[in-house]
Formats: C-alpha cells, structure tokens, sequence
C-alpha cells in the first residue's frame, strides 16, 4: 500500500496493489496497518455508502456538522472521478485549500477526509460508482453543502463541462457565507478527542 500525505492537514491518499489475472482482479482499498500507520488509529466503520453517477454529476461540496462529525475513506468502484477534498475547518492552517485526486476504477487508490473536511466530486464517466466508509452513520439534520462551484474556491473542475448539480447542492452558500451565518466546523473541534 502506498501511502501519499496531502496538502489538506489531515488528508492522505492510499494506493493498494490491483492483483490481476486471468480471472479478473483482487484489490483490498482499506487495510488497517496501512491506514493506522498514517493516521495513528483505526478507520471506526459506522456505514459504508455507495453512489452511482452519471457523466458530469456534481457531488458536494458536502459535509458534516462537528460535533459529531463524520470522517470518509472514499474510493471509486466502477468509473472514474475528479474527488476534491476541501479544508473548510476555521482555524485550520489550510483552511480554504483543496486537494483533487483522480479515482477510478484501475489503481482504487482511496482518499481519507478527516472530521469537519468538506467532500465533493465530479463523475468523469457513466455509471461511475463512488463508495465510502464513513464514521458515523447518516443524520440528514446535520448534512450540511457549499457551493461547489464557488469562484472563490476555485475548485479544479474541468472547463468546457456543463456540471448537473442536486437541488440542494445548487442553492448552497458559499465558503465566505457559510462562515458568515456560522456553519463551518472549527479545525479545534475536529482534533481527535475534541468531537
């Protein structure tokens, strides 16, 4: 497994080795070594998630409200995807940088976002299957979006696409208003023992 530090405090990207064969494929996205190894603890599965997208559907930027907060390990099954990772932890030394990670379904290098990291990803591919081990287990309550195509963020998408966002992801505040009305989770908040 190799294991890649990104420029989100708190974020890493794991590529485990594909066995291939005559039969098909073999490949395991998480192992607990490799993830204890780089965070320092075990990945506590509350709910595994999977979502089946479409060319150009735009997921996110989401997150969770902290506390409780809801750490992902996210990985592409079928498909491909751009998957950006966004610090929107105020106080954090990285807050209102992204990282993009390309995932798909060759290498299925995986993503861990940390609590209180904000998600989103565009589908570069039909049927492009998404799935996620998440910490804690689903509250629509506290769901909470940013604009995913927020200018101030500059988020990486692809020029010339014409993204199909969710109602919800569409009328979603920027990261400027989204600190201004008090949404953001704050990075002291998001340490481990802090939830």
């Amino acid at each position: 497994m190799n294991i890649r530090k990104l420029g989100v405090t708190g974020g890493f990207a794991f590529t485990p080795e594909v066995h291939r064969d005559r039969r098909g494929l073999f490949v395991s996205p998480l192992q607990e070594s490799a993830f204890a190894t780089a965070i320092g603890g075990r990945f506590p599965v509350a709910q595994t998630n999977h979502s089946v997208s479409a060319r150009n559907v735009l997921r996110g930027v989401h997150f969770t409200v902290v506390p409780p907060g809801q750490a992902k390990y996210v990985y592409c099954a079928r498909g491909r995807a751009l998957d950006v990772m966004v610090d929107i932890r105020v106080g954090s030394p990285t807050f209102g940088q992204w990282e993009a990670t390309e995932l798909d379904a060759e290498s299925y290098q995986a993503v861990y976002f940390p609590e209180g990291v904000g998600h989103a990803f565009l589908a570069l591919e039909d049927d492009t299957t998404m799935s996620y081990l998440v910490s804690s287990g689903y509250r629509a309550e506290q769901e909470k979006g940013i604009d995913p195509l927020d200018p101030e963020l500059g988020l990486p998408w692809p020029a010339g696409i014409r993204p199909l966002l969710s109602d919800r992801d569409a009328a979603a505040p920027s990261l400027a208003e989204a600190e201004a009305l008090g949404l953001l989770p704050r990075y002291v908040d998001c340490l481990p023992g802090q939830g």
